[in-house]
């Protein structure tokens, strides 16, 4: 195998594996056998074990001792101090790109706003491709509000960040919420109602009139807020589907 040809394979079997990690069809804590992934996915060895390598480096991946790979665990510690970590970055990089933002960048957040507010939210549509979408859409928004900041290795930490809170957010608030929603368990309306508060275009709004308004009071205040609602999922989720 000529080496375009090597790293080609082994780019495409880190991305497949990244993307079905990061939303959870490969789920936190499972196994991940490279018999078992050769055969689900098609891919060779080599590629599977150098995709695995740099998965591992990204701590979406561990390696066990003499018993192959597995995807990342999540927590409530872990979640915690994720969320303790985006305010830290994020916060900053907010501010700084709200005083260098540029009209080219104010274009690029109403429209990353707009292409949001076009999505279904989880708690009216739990498909996966909706899901997706709004995933989707909701990473590219605060990445369109960071992205006039000037600090390279901050944003580099904040996508680090931002990829293992996916993560956590649909394994710990969104599937529990929806699957308490979707058997009627008793006293779901709050983990719900938590959830769709947190997901609602409405808080956009707010965060992108602050930014483009230049209120640094306001936008830090509103953006603190926002940073905390993962948190808020999680405890309202945990509180009401601990049956599950």
């Amino acid at each position: 195998m000529q080496n375009g040809e090597h790293s080609s394979k082994t780019e495409s079997a880190y991305q497949t594996l990244r993307r079905d990690i990061l939303e959870t069809r490969l789920q936190p804590g499972a196994p991940l056998k490279l018999s078992a992934l050769r055969n689900a996915y098609g891919i060779g060895w080599t590629p599977l074990r150098e995709a695995l390598s740099r998965l591992e480096a990204e701590r979406l991946v561990t390696a066990i001792s003499n018993r192959g790979f597995a995807v990342a665990s999540v927590s409530r510690e872990e979640l915690e101090d994720l969320t303790h970590a985006r305010l830290v970055v994020e916060l900053p990089l907010f501010l700084e790109s709200i005083k260098h933002g540029d009209s080219d960048w104010e274009a690029e957040v109403v429209t990353a706003h707009y292409r949001l507010s076009r999505c279904k939210l989880a708690v009216d549509d739990s498909s996966e491709a909706a899901v997706n979408e709004w995933d989707e859409k909701h990473v590219a928004f605060h990445s369109a509000l960071l992205s006039a900041a000037n600090s390279r290795w901050l944003l580099r930490f904040h996508a680090n960040i931002t990829d293992q809170l996916r993560r956590h957010h649909r394994f710990l608030g969104l599937a529990p919420t929806l699957r308490a929603a979707a058997g009627l368990k008793a006293g779901y309306e709050e983990a719900v109602a938590a959830l769709r508060e947190a997901m609602a275009i409405e808080n956009h709004t707010k965060l992108m009139e602050a930014a483009l308004d230049r209120d640094i009071e306001r936008a830090k205040a509103l953006m603190i807020e926002h940073i905390g609602y993962t948190l808020h999922v999680y405890a309202r989720s945990a509180k009401d589907t601990e049956a599950y």
